[in-house]
């Protein structure tokens, strides 16, 4: 199913149907302030493990991450954040970056990596932030499979490319061609590990 989402003004009722999906375990492809990724709500095992074989990748070991709403939202999902780490989030955020920090409790086992750390992002796209707030708690975030970049920015063609292993496809405009920035901040300072769309500057 292909729905049509204003990317300023998302309707509620597309939402509502986008949040459907995903309680009733079901993955969308949906548009971020970088690329579209292909996500499930965290709470959902059988979810998760339908997109790590799409992926052909183990959950451990795929550093999947998370799209929270907020700052606030974020700190649940990762332990005790220092007010200078505080500072340089909320500088960044909303925006094109994804930040490897230490799980919490509430992070499903089935997603910590190895380290115990977990990739958590907030995106400067209100599609994805609303959907997020309207269903109560994080979406998966990953990169469609392959590389078939070119493809990856037209809705419509992620569609014909997907339909078979996705339940919806969310169009919400062309997307774009580079990922987010990850920076590390389990190390002091801070590392990036892949410049993306974001642009660091040391703090």
């Amino acid at each position: 199913m292909l729905v049509h989402v204003h990317p300023d003004n998302p309707q509620p009722r597309a939402i509502r149907t986008v949040v459907d999906t995903l309680e009733k375990g079901g993955i969308i492809i949906y548009p971020t302030d970088t690329i579209y990724g292909i996500g499930c709500d965290i709470f959902q095992p059988k979810a998760i493990d339908r997109i790590c074989r799409i992926k052909g990748v183990d959950p451990q070991k795929a550093q999947l991450s998370f799209i929270c709403y907020d700052l606030s939202d974020m700190s649940q999902y990762t332990k005790s954040i220092s007010t200078p780490l505080y500072r340089m989030l909320k500088s960044h955020l909303p925006g094109p970056y994804t930040f490897i920090l230490p799980a919490s409790k509430e992070v499903p086992k089935l997603l910590k990596s190895k380290k115990d750390t977990i990739g958590l992002r907030v995106p400067d796209n209100e599609i994805a932030r609303t959907i997020v707030k309207e269903l109560g708690r994080p979406i998966l975030s990953a990169s469609l499979p392959g590389d078939m970049v070119e493809e990856y920015t037209e809705p419509e063609l992620m569609h014909d490319n997907f339909h078979k292993l996705v339940d919806l496809v969310v169009d919400g405009g062309i997307g774009g061609w580079v990922p987010s920035t990850i920076v590390d901040c389990t190390q002091d300072p801070p590392v990036v590990t892949r410049q993306g769309a974001g642009e660091w500057m040391e703090e």
